[in-house]
């Protein structure tokens, strides 16, 4: 199994703050992520795709194709927005590190899985800051 790995970069504002909690919940828990005017990143996005090369190219992924689906799936949609109002497939989900990562992977999923040769995704790994990182894999496991 090779594993080919494609980096890109976003910035967004977000705001960790659960609904169903009081604000004083939020504020103890979520300290100064839940300021009332958001706060932002400069996030990294890792994209993993797990298969064997096709024996023509040498591919598994083409990483333009990749870079493009990326683009189109995830960074049109998330840079320079707010994560919490202003990404449809992120609506109610409180963006956390390790829910973006998730959430990310579902979106890519289908059209990443669609230019493999003989492949999928494996893994979405998500910087939020240099030192806080999480990864959703395909088994499910969330890494952080």
């Amino acid at each position: 199994m090779i594993y080919v790995t494609r980096k890109e970069h976003f910035t967004a504002a977000h705001r960790l703050h659960n609904p169903e909690k009081s604000d004083e919940w939020n504020r103890e828990t979520f300290g100064p992520c839940n300021h009332p005017n958001w706060h932002g990143h400069n996030y990294v996005i890792e994209v993993t795709v797990a298969g064997e090369p096709d024996p023509d190219t040498g591919y598994v992924v083409d990483l333009g194709k990749l870079k493009h689906t990326i683009h189109n799936r995830v960074l049109n949609k998330c840079d320079h927005k707010n994560l919490n109002l202003d990404v449809d497939f992120l609506k109610g989900v409180i963006p956390s590190a390790e829910n973006l990562a998730r959430c990310f992977f579902f979106e890519l999923k289908e059209d990443v899985n669609e230019i493999t040769y003989d492949g999928q995704l494996y893994a979405v790994r998500l910087y939020e800051t240099e030192r806080n990182i999480a990864e959703y894999r395909e088994d499910g496991t969330t890494l952080t």
